[in-house]
């Protein structure tokens, strides 16, 4: 999942918008998306966990 952030983050300073913005915007976005990314894999594994051991 991390490989696809970084592959669509260098897409994005190539080819897009992104590429007009401060570089510490864009790694300051890709950090959040990254941690909001991270903290839903792991709410959803959790959540997972919790249904099957019912």
């Amino acid at each position: 999942m991390l490989f696809l952030v970084a592959a669509l983050l260098l897409l994005g300073l190539m080819l897009g918008t992104v590429a007009h913005a401060p570089l510490s915007f864009t790694l300051v976005a890709a950090t959040v998306i990254g941690v909001w990314l991270a903290v839903f894999a792991v709410r959803e594994r959790h959540g997972r966990r919790r249904e099957t051991s019912s």
